[in-house]
């Protein structure tokens, strides 16, 4: 089974500052905010939702490739990329470009605050998606506006089952086409941060998104996740790290343990456990794509972690 996963490849620039942002953001002052964070510590990831997916798809043994468009400088990203056996069929350069990039800084509580140049991903909806029955799953992540638009349509065109989510995308869509995404998409899945946004904009409650859907995903970071269905709701509990190290790429790792559920044709609250586990074993690595040797013995972690067999 391919899953294509469209959305952005980027390099990630983390940096982790040694303090807490609410003691040194007054919320009497954010109208003139002129603040600044000392960063002794930084990495240069290759990151973006697509790239993230894909990476954890392949260490779980699925056939995840991702979609998007990047720049002139993308040869180490590609370098990476062929050396853990990830496609690059569906990845396409723009001369003149960068690859998209994230700045994201980490404070200890894990807040980030994080600035993003598109650079080439602004092209992605110019890559269509194939309706060659080639691909049986998809996801539509954060990306350009216009590709986000038009690979909702294609898969639902080409009666591909989905996953709409919406992620740092959401700023650039209103209720209405918010409401379209919902029809479109198999499922759909958010943080509980972007589920209040979503619902407010929408004016669905999460019973009703999930009407809409097969599934509404709600993660909440250490306090688990909730999966909305026509049947009720499935709690899922969060699995205790090894260690907390980098938050970023958890909610991707998350993604990919419930995709994998999903081409397996797993029950929501077994699909909802693996993609919980994949999240913890991620947040103890920094980067996003570099906890890959944890993933080999899944099924005793998942075991350990849970108390019964996968």
């Amino acid at each position: 089974m391919t899953v294509l996963i469209c959305g952005s490849l980027a390099y990630d620039t983390v940096m982790v500052f040694d303090g807490r942002f609410k003691d040194h953001i007054l919320p009497d002052r954010v109208h003139m905010l002129s603040v600044s964070f000392l960063v002794p510590q930084m990495r240069r990831n290759f990151g973006g939702c697509a790239g993230n997916i894909a990476f954890s798809l392949k260490l779980l043994g699925v056939d995840g490739r991702a979609l998007g468009t990047v720049g002139d400088d993308f040869d180490a990203y590609e370098t990476w990329m062929r050396r853990h056996g990830l496609s690059l069929q569906y990845v396409q350069r723009i001369p003149g470009t960068y690859t998209a990039q994230a700045f994201i800084t980490t404070d200890l509580d894990d807040n980030q605050i994080t600035a993003f140049h598109p650079g080439a991903m602004q092209h992605s909806g110019e890559i269509p998606v194939p309706a060659d029955g080639g691909v049986s799953l998809g996801l539509v992540g954060p990306d350009s506006r216009e590709a986000m638009l038009r690979h909702a349509e294609q898969f639902a065109a080409a009666g591909i089952p989905f996953i709409f989510d919406v992620g740092q995308g959401l700023p650039l869509f209103g209720g209405p086409e918010l409401a379209t995404f919902i029809e479109q998409a198999t499922w759909m899945i958010v943080n509980d941060y972007e589920a209040e946004l979503v619902q407010q904009r929408t004016g669905l409650s999460p019973a009703e998104i999930a009407a809409r859907c097969t599934a509404y995903i709600v993660t909440r970071g250490a306090e688990g996740s909730s999966i909305y269905t026509n049947g009720g709701v499935i709690a899922i509990p969060a699995v205790r790290a090894a260690r907390v190290v980098d938050p970023t790429g958890c909610g991707d790792a998350y993604r990919a343990g419930l995709i994998y559920g999903l081409t397996r044709g797993l029950d929501w609250p077994t699909a909802g456990r693996i993609a919980a586990l994949l999240g913890a074993i991620k947040i103890a690595h920094h980067g996003t794509q570099s906890h890959g040797a944890e993933l080999a013995d899944i099924g005793a972690r998942f075991q350990q972690a849970f108390g019964y067999a996968l």
